[in-house]
């Protein structure tokens, strides 16, 4: 699942990623797409507190920054 939060402030892509990671099964990813320069950081944090996996950065074909979530409960 991508997760387009392009645009969107602090908390916003992280409240986005919240609401949606219950959309896929456990094992799969999401995939958050943020301009936001706070989105890494705030989503690294997120998944320590939820018990998800970040799995790192990349970009978009646009380059947006792409950060990558893994299900895990």
């Amino acid at each position: 699942m991508i997760l387009d939060c392009r645009g969107r402030r602090c908390p916003l892509p992280i409240l986005d990623l919240a609401r949606h990671i219950g959309d896929v099964a456990v094992g799969e990813t999401v995939t958050v797409e943020a301009d936001d320069p706070a989105a890494r950081p705030d989503i690294v944090a997120w998944c320590r507190m939820r018990g998800h996996e970040y799995l790192g950065a990349g970009s978009a074909t646009d380059g947006t920054p792409a950060y990558t979530v893994r299900r895990l409960q």
